[in-house]
């Protein structure tokens, strides 16, 4: 009896050990000369999330290249509405200018439909 009470909690710890990869969440961290670079890996069937708050008038030039193709947006949200300033399905590579008209968190997204991770390059420079 004692053997049986043990597999739940040896279940749990292997769980806790070997998480199934999480959908990455990266909050924006300007540098001081108004950049930001990353790379990211794109879990398969999961997705990457870039956000940052951004003032009015702000205008953020964007680019970014993929090793595979994915669907992408840049969006923010108003209320329970999503808004979709960018959205583009399947592109491996693209780029772009953001004019901010309201402060807002706004979120470069990719969603990964394929059955293999993705590595991507992403840059964006406020102007």
């Amino acid at each position: 009896m004692k053997n049986l009470r043990a597999t739940p909690l040896l279940a749990a710890l292997l769980l806790l050990a070997n998480p199934a990869p999480a959908s990455d969440l990266i909050d924006i961290d300007w540098r001081p000369d108004g950049s930001f670079e990353r790379e990211l890996t794109v879990p398969a069937g999961k997705f990457a999330e870039v956000c940052g708050k951004l003032a009015a008038n702000a205008t953020v030039a964007w680019r970014f290249d993929a090793a595979a193709p994915l669907d992408f947006n840049i969006h923010f949200h108003e209320g329970k509405k999503v808004k979709y300033p960018e959205k583009r399905a399947g592109v491996s590579q693209a780029s772009g200018s953001l004019k901010v008209a309201a402060p807002q968190d706004y979120c470069w997204m990719w969603r990964n439909k394929a059955a293999k991770e993705a590595r991507l390059t992403l840059s964006l420079r406020r102007e």
